[in-house]
């Protein structure tokens, strides 16, 4: 069915809009399958049923709003649905507080004025638009720095433990290409502490929550949503969400390439991918980042290939050195140094390494044993830690790093004021979306989208709900409409159907074969140097690739991870054919987008590319970008930069 086939990816499985509703109507009445009123189930949330079309078995789960996606973008919108009276249901692939908001680890920016009272929220607002080279949303951009003190206090109420100055002040240190210290932090584990924090605050607000189910289709008639198809992980059965209002929150890409900062399972384009074969639109998927400090697995082992050495390692002060010790960031950004754009150290360090200046196990060197060792424990403890068990001692020696592919700016393409997608009932947030960082995010901007913008998303949906159920609160608010028509049902099943036959493909390959094709095919035609033709040679390859899945084996059922890598296969090829297409058409080098054969940023690409798809195929067009406010245009006029002399 659809995605699971080799010859149709994208595919756009959609209800039409005549059979959205049970009877046609305009109006959306819906008339449902007499006798599906459930029960109710506090576990799972909404009302509960149990259905079967013969040989599947599932459950039809009914919630006002369902988030997808646990991390601190999907729990701080649910938060916020909470506190407006609504209560959501969220679903995550992992356990409980598992997400891959934990590796965030070097902090969340808000110009609090900590330590340097001259920055405000309009030059956060600037840096981000000079790191995104200007092709960022602006109302994205203002709204999330405007946001940001707000919102670190809020956290900070509830209970997260921030590092603290002398006198008691929210800590904050230097972080890549910002004009003053806006990084605030707990040590280097930032994100494990918000994400505490948020589901923290999430359990105390009695939020439901339902663990390691993983969603593979929204019920969609690519104008409006409906709900999400999906299956248990542990027990491989069936899922039916039935919902009006759903808020994607999965996260991005990052993990299709062969070296990257998440883990295999996770960041595989999953949100896009359903997101776009809704009739959602995708925004500026060529722009991918390589964090320059990737941890190098010749050294460090396979399993930690690619895993990221926190950012704040060099906001504390380390320093970058070639196999023959020069400290060659004096050569490509003598002012900033270590602590320019990511983009920029990235291809340095690349750079070095392909001229023959890197270490015997493909790196370079970062160093911060010039720091006093009680100083690099306090504030970066984690790294300490990790690197002491692999027998390495930070404090006393360097270690050896590599770019690595970390972050997706590229998503899915909404109304930052309130998450709309442009198919009524859904909702984008996080890294999922694409808009706030433009060609290349500022590094501790991460974790400030998701609480700016999530809080504004769950805002507005409370609102929709508002207006839609006025005399209708609490669980059971948005709910008393939600029958399950016999075409949402038939959709539904057909998902299924494609998953069981999915589960029992016998051919010759594996899915991790194929993914380990694809994550190379990436790295090596849509790195951070590229071409035409090694991008026109990767679509080439893909389509080869796609071809092979014919003979795909899944080994075990539904509740293994060879079907759920099959999955993540089947996501990340319905993503890496617009991303590669992306990267054609952008004919200019523009933050972490650089081509070869196009090396000057060009004037008139200063456009998004937005990437539809219907049953004809892909398309690509040119949006202009708008202008940003006149006080921040005023802070761009005065050319604020950080001066990295200032650490020395």
């Amino acid at each position: 069915m659809g995605r699971y086939l080799k010859a149709f990816v994208p595919s756009v499985i959609l209800m039409t809009p005549s059979e959205s509703d049970a009877d046609g109507s305009p109006d959306g009445e819906r008339t449902g399958d007499a006798g599906e009123s459930g029960v109710e189930n506090r576990l799972t949330h909404g009302s509960l049923e149990s259905a079967s079309d013969g040989a599947l078995e599932y459950d039809v789960v009914t919630t006002p709003v369902l988030v997808v996606g646990a991390g601190a973008a999907g729990a701080r919108v649910a938060i916020e649905l909470a506190e407006g009276g609504v209560e959501p249901l969220v679903i995550g692939k992992r356990d409980h507080g598992d997400a891959h908001t934990t590796w965030a680890a070097g902090g969340v920016n808000a110009a609090l004025g900590s330590l340097d009272d001259e920055d405000d929220w309009t030059i956060h607002a600037a840096d981000t638009l000079n790191e995104g080279h200007h092709i960022n949303d602006p109302d994205a951009v203002e709204l999330t720095a405007h946001e940001m003190p707000a919102r670190v206090r809020e956290l900070e109420s509830w209970g997260m433990p921030f590092d603290r100055t002398d006198d008691g002040r929210i800590n904050q240190r230097y972080f890549g290409a910002q004009s003053y210290r806006r990084t605030c932090f707990v040590g280097d584990r930032t994100g494990e502490a918000m994400l505490e924090t948020l589901v923290d605050r999430a359990r105390d607000l009695g939020i439901p929550k339902r663990d390691n189910v993983m969603i593979t289709r929204l019920l969609s008639d690519g104008t409006r949503v409906a709900g999400a198809v999906g299956f248990d992980m542990e027990s491989g059965r069936g899922l039916l969400f039935r919902s009006d209002h759903v808020v994607l929150a999965a996260g991005g890409f990052s993990a299709l390439y062969r070296r990257h900062s998440s883990r295999d399972d996770e960041n595989n384009g999953d949100a896009q991918a359903l997101a776009l074969e809704a009739g959602a639109r995708l925004l500026d998927l060529e722009f991918v980042q390589f964090h320059p400090t990737g941890m190098v697995g010749e050294r460090y082992g396979e399993e930690w290939d690619g895993r990221l050495v926190t950012e704040a390692v060099r906001g504390e002060g380390g320093r970058l050195f070639n196999a023959e010790g020069e400290r060659f960031m004096e050569r490509y950004s003598p002012d900033q140094m270590e602590l320019d754009a990511r983009d920029v150290v990235a291809r340095a360090i690349a750079r070095e390494i392909s001229e023959g200046r890197g270490t015997e196990n493909g790196g370079v060197y970062l160093d911060i044993s010039h720091r006093d060792p009680n100083y690099i424990q306090d504030r970066l403890p984690s790294m300490v830690e990790r690197f002491e068990s692999l027998g390495v001692d930070i404090t006393a020696e360097p270690i050896e790093v590599a770019p690595t592919a970390h972050y997706t700016m590229g998503g899915v393409d909404v109304d930052f004021h309130t998450g709309e997608t442009g198919v009524e009932g859904l909702y984008a947030v996080g890294e999922t979306v694409a808009g706030v960082h433009g060609a290349n995010r500022l590094g501790g901007n991460s974790l400030a989208e998701t609480v700016a913008i999530g809080k504004l998303v769950g805002e507005h949906v409370v609102d929709e709900l508002d207006s839609s159920e006025t005399d209708v609160v609490g669980a059971d608010a948005g709910t008393a409409d939600l029958e399950v028509t016999s075409q949402q049902r038939a959709l539904a099943e057909r998902e299924f159907q494609a998953l069981s036959a999915l589960a029992d493909s016998d051919g010759d390959v594996l899915p991790t074969e194929l993914l380990d094709e694809l994550r190379q095919l990436l790295w090596n035609h849509a790195g951070i140097l590229r071409d035409e033709d090694d991008l026109r040679t990767g679509l080439e390859k893909l389509a080869v690739l796609r071809d092979r899945t014919a003979d795909l084996r899944v080994e075990g059922d539904r509740t293994s991870k060879s079907f759920e890598y099959a999955v993540d296969l089947s996501f990340g090829l319905t993503v890496a054919e617009p991303m590669l297409r992306a990267a054609v058409e952008r004919a200019e080098s523009r933050g972490a987008h650089h081509r070869t054969d196009y090396p000057e940023t060009d004037p008139d690409w200063g456009v998004n590319l937005l990437v539809s798809a219907d049953q004809s195929g892909l398309s690509i067009r040119r949006r202009g970008v708008g202008d940003p406010s006149e006080p921040v245009r005023e802070a761009l006029e005065k050319g604020y930069e950080l001066d990295y002399h200032h650490l020395e």
